[in-house]
């Protein structure tokens, strides 16, 4: 069990905290909303985000709920960041952004603000040993209120396909906590009878099991009947399931395959599958209505119109004309020779004019913080961009091992030529990686895409936390780049706003964004959950 975090709640005789109140008091008729496992905040940013047709907003966010250190600190600093009117944010925060102030001068100077965060932001390991703490929390924060909601998800890589590729033939594999701290959700729905909740989790969820039975019935069960899992639940409390994606689905049998979303489908510029599940409460006489479908943004919407930079140059010591030279090496490789009697890619490789491309001027930095506000026509882009931001965070690119980045090259030139990324079968022989399951990758049999681009005209692939740990499947699809995604970037196709801070390490960075819910689309999650609480409550 992980240890405890230890947030606990502020004295409420402070000013500080008499300030928060009258805040709250101001968003009185918003819908609170609990979110558990918050990661950086994905989710609570698309409730937060959802506005009535006023322009009011419908949830305000009381109680987020995180272990990881840095996810939290990023959590925290958005709470912050949220508890001012639209438009309010104060310039602090901006220079904060652009390395000005610190984060403490930040919160120093307003004080009300960052009482307010610590108040819903909440560092704590979910389970056994914060039961009592957090019970406390939740029905202090939510002060009796009969309409709020309850979202989020528990951790995910024990369900996920590559997660479990990993562990297999790993004893402790079945004993892995991964597997049942969706427990601890149902522990809060016992506890607090939400009337709606929201459970988010990956796509491999469907696939899982617990002790040799499929984990997504073994959910679906005990989410229908808490007291089926929790033996002090209430025998009275029970809820009717929905899936997103359609109306008539109720209480008995239900094919957990309609759970699933595809973010794609709905205007996230990403490939993105995740398992949703709606629960409302049985006495609520309600049906939640469906997502809306729309087409999506590409990648070259969604990230075009950041600064271009190139990749460092890794194991060696890095400036434009070393990186230029290993590049150009490529020129004198004999690629066309060397492709094995692939005949298909020989034909492209035919095509493909190396020489030429690697004359073409490719950018001298690998970091911008220069901000260009570009409005794009499509809707879910168009709200990221803040025109006050005077600077752009999380913009810097990783360095590759010099002959990654021919590879890179090569591939962004081929996605370039055919419109799809290269498989290990379309690299000639000098350009493989030397691993020993190249030729199982060459064959079709595993691996075959080890370097995947990110096609311009289409939507990305799904971002995972895996970005963190290797680019080779996170190719820009600019030759001239020769890199891997960006943080931002990565937040861009996740559709977090270009304001929107990570905190700590580069790579703790990545698995934030790889790891989050789309907030666009859990904006339009909370715009389904706000019709149900709204029917619920009699209309306001």
């Amino acid at each position: 069990m992980y240890a405890k975090g230890g947030q606990t709640l502020a004295d409420p005789s402070s000013s500080a905290v008499s300030g928060v109140r009258q805040t709250e008091t101001r968003r009185s008729d918003a819908y609170p909303v609990v979110d558990l496992f918050a990661g950086p905040g994905g989710l609570g940013e698309g409730f937060a985000s959802s506005l009535d047709d006023k322009r009011r907003h419908r949830f305000r966010s009381v109680v987020s709920i995180e272990r990881d250190t840095f996810s939290h600190q990023t959590l925290l600093l958005r709470h912050f960041f949220r508890h001012f009117p639209d438009g309010e944010v104060p310039d602090d925060y901006y220079d904060f952004l652009a390395g000005r102030i610190t984060q403490a001068d930040l919160f120093a100077r307003h004080p009300a603000a960052y009482a307010d965060a610590k108040l819903s932001a909440l560092r704590i390991s979910l389970g056994r040993e914060s039961h009592g703490e957090v019970r406390q929390i939740i029905r202090q924060r939510l002060a009796d209120s009969e309409h709020w909601a309850l979202v989020g998800g528990p951790p995910c890589q024990a369900y996920s396909l590559v997660g479990r590729a990993r562990m297999k033939g790993d004893p402790d594999f079945a004993k892995d906590e991964k597997h049942t701290l969706y427990l601890e959700y149902l522990r809060i729905i016992a506890d607090h009878r939400p009337p709606i909740f929201v459970m988010e989790n990956v796509k491999g969820l469907l696939s899982a099991t617990i002790e040799g039975k499929s984990a997504i019935n073994r959910i679906v069960r005990d989410l229908q009947q808490p007291a089926t899992a929790i033996p002090d639940a209430p025998t009275d409390l029970a809820y009717r399931l929905y899936s997103l994606n359609q109306e008539e689905m109720a209480e008995g049998e239900v094919d957990p395959r309609l759970f699933l979303v595809r973010a794609e489908d709905h205007g996230i510029p990403q490939a993105r599958h995740r398992m949703f599940i709606v629960g409302i409460r049985s006495d609520l006489k309600v049906r939640p209505s469906t997502l809306r479908r729309m087409a999506a943004p590409t990648v070259r919407d969604t990230i075009g119109s950041l600064p271009p930079i190139r990749s460092g140059l890794s194991k060696e010591k890095d400036s434009r004309d070393a990186w230029l030279s290993a590049i150009r090496q490529i020129s004198s490789m004999n690629i066309r020779g060397q492709l094995n009697g692939a005949a298909y890619a020989g034909q492209v490789a035919r095509k493909l004019k190396f020489e030429q491309l690697i004359e073409v001027p490719s950018p001298r930095s690998t970091s911008s913080t220069r901000y260009v506000v570009r409005r794009p026509n499509h809707d879910v882009l168009r709200s990221l961009y803040d025109e006050r931001l005077p600077i752009l965070t999380a913009h810097e690119a990783r360095s590759h091992m010099a002959s990654d980045l021919r590879r890179y090259l090569y591939a962004a030139t081929f996605a370039q030529e055919t419109g799809r990324s290269p498989k290990l079968a379309d690299f000639p022989a000098n350009l493989l990686p030397d691993h020993q399951n190249v030729e199982e990758g060459r064959s079709g049999k595993m691996f075959s895409d080890r370097f995947r681009v990110q096609l311009a005209e289409q939507v990305s692939t799904t971002v995972t936390s895996h970005i963190s740990k290797d680019g080779h499947y996170f190719i820009h699809y600019d030759p001239a780049q020769c890199r891997s995604l960006t943080v931002r970037e990565a937040a861009r196709l996740q559709t977090f706003p270009d304001n929107y801070f990570f905190a700590g390490p580069r790579t703790e960075q990545y698995h934030q964004v790889g790891n989050a819910v789309p907030p666009k689309l859990a904006q339009q999650i909370a715009e389904i959950v706000a019709e149900v609480l709204d029917s619920i409550r009699g209309g306001r």
